[in-house]
């Protein structure tokens, strides 16, 4: 079965974010007062061949090993399976 999965990569709670910093300080000097803060994130997006059962161990595993650093980045997933047309 083909799967598409789209991967969010967050920073965890208290870790510095300096391009969020950066964005919301270039976001004020444009005159956008009103922005409190800004955090950068990523999101990935995986297209996987893989068994229903086990195919967000696979995800799970793949965001422990290298696509997410697990010390600093939190990570949230979804599996969406690809219907063929």
């Amino acid at each position: 079965m083909t799967f598409d999965v789209t991967v969010y990569i967050t920073w965890k709670e208290g870790v510095l974010d300096p391009q969020g910093a950066a964005v919301t300080e270039s976001l004020h000097k444009l005159g956008y007062d009103g922005v409190e803060g800004v955090s950068i994130s990523k999101m990935m997006k995986v297209r996987l061949q893989a068994e229903k059962d086990n195919v967000e161990q696979q995800v799970v595993e793949m965001c422990e090993k290298l696509l997410a650093n697990p010390v600093i980045e939190d990570y949230t997933y979804e599996i969406e399976e690809v219907i063929p047309s």
